[in-house]
């Protein structure tokens, strides 16, 4: 399934409420950032032997990552 947005790629990206910004913005960069590190820590997670390691501490810096996603 192809998507069109009908604005070609000049480069531009909107933020939520419209704000358009170069895809090449450090908030752009730091969305990619911080959800490729979550990304990494959910794989851990899932590879880790429960018993043998406190995965708490993991989903705990999973939760924090969300919440700066959005705050971002």
């Amino acid at each position: 399934m192809k998507i069109y947005t009908k604005g070609g790629d000049k480069g531009m990206t909107s933020l939520y409420g419209g704000r358009r910004v170069s895809k090449d913005d450090i908030r752009i960069e730091s969305y990619g950032t911080i959800d490729e590190l979550n990304s990494h820590v959910g794989h851990l997670i899932s590879t880790l032997d429960e018993s043998k390691v406190d995965v708490a501490l993991l989903i705990e810096i999973q939760n924090r990552l969300f919440t700066i996603g959005s705050n971002l």
